[in-house]
């Protein structure tokens, strides 16, 4: 149900929204604490995909622990090594082409699946666990030489404090740049009462230390030092290309590729990608 609301780009009058918007607010109003607790499963639960890719040949698996249960990591290759931080409802999964690639190229990919997501630990899925999750890997290598993050994994990964995270180059694809306005237009645009989306929220964000209102990549990525290349589709439906314009208009050390026709899933393997990690990955 949460790849419905926070993949739902429809503007239009839509009565089933009406009938969400009607049920979500008469249930608030009436049972505010049963209310919260199944808006937490509804809104926070990520869909667990089911991998689409094999895996490639060698590919050794792993487990990192995280505040929210056991990690499950991918690695492939050796070398320098890139960690590779996937989206909402995603898995490390999507990226084992990319990940082949970077083998071949003389590296390390190391990919994971998120807090609820793939084959990880863990009963929700949000930036603070993202984050956390990101934070836990690094801690698990010695070095890392930089991070490909898509979608949601581009906000926790720029949110992320680690020095690892701070000290490495970034390849961005499809990002959720101005994340606070995808995640409250996704829900509002569901139908869903905004009243108690934000109570569940507030508790999330009490319980982690985390205030919502803190979240800012796009600031923050204002303040990197080290290099960030943007891969973004013009006509991608789901995180907006013309922020990503703007941060590359606007921030000295962002480039964007722009891409045509490979949306927003497509786009993680393509070869604009391909291109750009060994651009970043060779730079002097």
């Amino acid at each position: 149900m949460s790849d419905k609301i926070y993949f739902n780009t429809s503007e239009k009058f839509n009565l089933r929204r009406s009938l969400i918007n009607m049920g979500t607010r008469v249930h608030h109003k009436v049972a505010p604490k049963h209310a919260r607790k199944v808006a937490r499963q509804l809104l926070l639960t990520p869909v667990r995909s089911q991998p689409k890719n094999a895996e490639p040949e060698g590919l050794m698996k792993g487990t990192v622990a995280s505040m929210h249960g056991e990690l499950t990591t991918y690695t492939l290759g050796t070398g320098p090594v890139w960690v590779l931080n996937h989206g909402w409802s995603g898995t490390a999964n999507q990226f084992f082409p990319l990940m082949e690639y970077i083998a071949q190229a003389g590296f390390t990919a190391l990919a994971y699946d998120q807090p609820a997501h793939g084959s990880s630990g863990g009963a929700y899925g949000h930036i603070p666990a993202f984050v956390q999750g990101l934070e836990a890997v690094l801690d698990s290598v010695e070095e890392v030489a930089g991070i490909i993050a898509h979608s949601m994994g581009t906000a926790s990964t720029i949110e992320c404090k680690h020095h690892k995270a701070i000290n490495s180059p970034l390849l961005l694809i499809a990002p959720v740049l101005e994340y606070l306005d995808n995640l409250f237009g996704s829900v509002q645009r569901s139908g869903y009462s905004m009243k108690l989306f934000e109570e569940v929220v507030k508790e999330v964000s009490v319980e982690y230390h985390y205030p919502i209102h803190s979240i800012d990549p796009y600031g923050k990525l204002k303040m990197r030092t080290q290099p960030t290349i943007i891969v973004h589709d013009k006509a991608d439906k789901f995180t907006s290309f013309a922020v990503s314009q703007q941060a590359a208009n606007e921030m000295d050390k962002v480039t964007l590729v722009a891409t045509q026709a490979l949306g927003h899933g497509r786009i993680m393997n393509s070869d604009p990608v391909k291109q750009t990690f060994i651009q970043l990955a060779n730079r002097k």
